[in-house]
């Protein structure tokens, strides 16, 4: 937490928008389940940012992933979904060989047409045509190799905020309209990877092994297979896959021993079927639903009216600017009016006292120059004045003086926290200011656990000793 990269304000890069909107969901459902999380730096950042509702939405959602460690989650999710993705593709080329040495045996027995064209499409043939069914029925539904690759993304998904990941993908498909189209591509990415497989498993078997074909029946003709043979092979013909001749068909009985030019018609007309009615409607319904997929991502938008963003509106998109007046002045928290030297830091060392009482000095007597002092932080104005300037350009080192006599609460920490995120440098002062107090050390040793604790390393804890203003001033340009 000491060393931070001082810069500009965090935007989401056009190249991630998928990811940003992805995030910002998984962000709305947690809050939705789970209530608000704590974001007045994000707000405050992301106010300071991008002018239009949605990028702000956005922009917070990536301060508050990063925070929470739930933009890593997402990144997880992602490679383990392509993992899950990648293990099945290799399972559908296994099948895929499978089938087609199943289909076409070991050449000991012949190999019966109809059984090999149904062992290599038929499964395809009835889940394409219930794909195509689908469209007439509620849109947005899962085919089934799209829920089972899912689920495996899903197995493979661990920790708290896990279940809540692809819950917003599923959320963010529905509404862009994506839904069908990607577990589409999905689901014919496999199927065409288990055809292409068998489709290659057939060519080089064939090539290398002779086969014989041949029909059996005890009901229908011959003339019946002819006709089944010139429909299947009509299609094929077209595009350079010959159908075996109407003799041949007859021949192919079984009882009549055919020359291996015939065996090799009934090849090519066997490849021709399984390319022609397998991977090319798979190819092409891919490449459709990729299509799709993508334009409908295209159309993505924040909708400000869902639950979660619609509270965000007047935080991030404030009509009036709060001027942040709770209470009124009290003598000791009288402002004051004075120079703006806050307006613009210009990435100059900064000395902060954070809640200093009142009989301490400030600021300490030898200030070297060139130093900007941000002033003892002992009220709200103050804190937000200095988290609003450091937001705008960040400060080469900064110092926070904190009165060691006192002892350490969370809200301290946290301050201290959020300042030291828009550093690159921070450094914790811990200083008695010349008071000895009974048990000293054991206070100093509660700053420095709950520093530790929040991320703070030990060498950014310093004590008068160790000169920090030295530290501050070395920093200068």
């Amino acid at each position: 937490m000491a060393t931070h990269a001082p810069g500009a304000m965090p935007a989401p890069e056009p190249s991630g928008a998928w990811q940003a909107h992805w995030l910002a969901e998984t962000i709305r459902l947690r809050e939705e389940h789970w209530g608000p999380l704590e974001d007045t730096d994000a707000v405050r950042q992301a106010r300071l940012g991008p002018d239009t509702l949605e990028d702000r939405i956005l922009l917070r959602a990536r301060l508050l992933g990063r925070r929470e460690g739930l933009d890593s989650l997402v990144a997880r999710w992602r490679q383990g979904a392509v993992l899950s993705l990648a293990i099945l593709l290799v399972a559908a080329v296994a099948a895929g060989v499978a089938s087609a040495a199943g289909a076409l045996g070991d050449g000991a027995r012949p190999v019966n047409v109809l059984w090999a064209v149904g062992a290599l499409l038929g499964v395809h043939a009835l889940t394409f045509l219930l794909w195509l069914a689908s469209f007439l029925l509620r849109p947005g539904g899962a085919t089934g190799l799209g829920r089972l690759w899912l689920w495996a993304t899903r197995k493979l998904a661990r920790g708290p905020d896990a279940a809540l990941v692809p819950q917003a993908l599923m959320n963010l498909l529905a509404r862009a309209g994506a839904l069908r189209w990607l577990f589409g591509a999905v689901s014919h990415a496999l199927w065409l990877a288990g055809l292409a497989a068998a489709l290659a498993t057939l060519l080089v078997m064939l090539s290398t092994a002779s086969y014989r074909f041949v029909w059996a029946t005890t009901l229908l003709q011959p003339d019946t297979f002819v006709a089944l043979t010139r429909v299947l092979g009509w299609l094929p013909a077209q595009l350079g896959f010959a159908a075996p001749a109407d003799a041949i068909v007859r021949a192919s009985d079984g009882q009549q021993a055919l020359p291996a030019a015939a065996q090799a018609q009934w090849s090519v007309w066997l490849i021709g079927v399984v390319a022609v009615y397998g991977v090319l409607p798979r190819l092409l319904a891919g490449a459709l639903c990729l299509t799709r997929a993508g334009r409908a991502r295209r159309r993505l938008r924040i909708d400000a009216a869902l639950p979660g963003y619609a509270a965000l509106r007047d935080r991030l998109l404030p009509p009036v600017q709060s001027t942040g007046i709770d209470r009124p002045a009290d003598p000791l928290h009288q402002p004051q009016v004075g120079p703006g030297r806050l307006a613009d830091l210009g990435d100059q060392p900064v000395l902060a006292g954070l809640e200093l009482p009142a009989d301490i000095h400030w600021p300490p007597a030898g200030l070297p120059a060139g130093i900007q002092d941000a002033g003892n932080l002992d009220s709200r104005e103050q804190r937000n004045r200095l988290m609003d300037a450091l937001a705008q350009a960040g400060a080469r080192r900064l110092l926070i003086a904190c009165d060691a006599r006192q002892t350490p609460d969370r809200g301290t920490l946290g301050l201290i926290a959020a300042l030291a995120g828009k550093a690159g440098q921070t450094r914790v002062w811990l200083s008695a200011f010349g008071a000895a107090p009974a048990g000293e050390p054991a206070r100093l040793d509660a700053w420095r656990d709950r520093l530790a604790a929040a991320g703070m390393a030990p060498d950014a804890i310093v004590r008068d000793a160790d000169q920090p203003l030295r530290w501050l001033e070395s920093g200068k340009e």
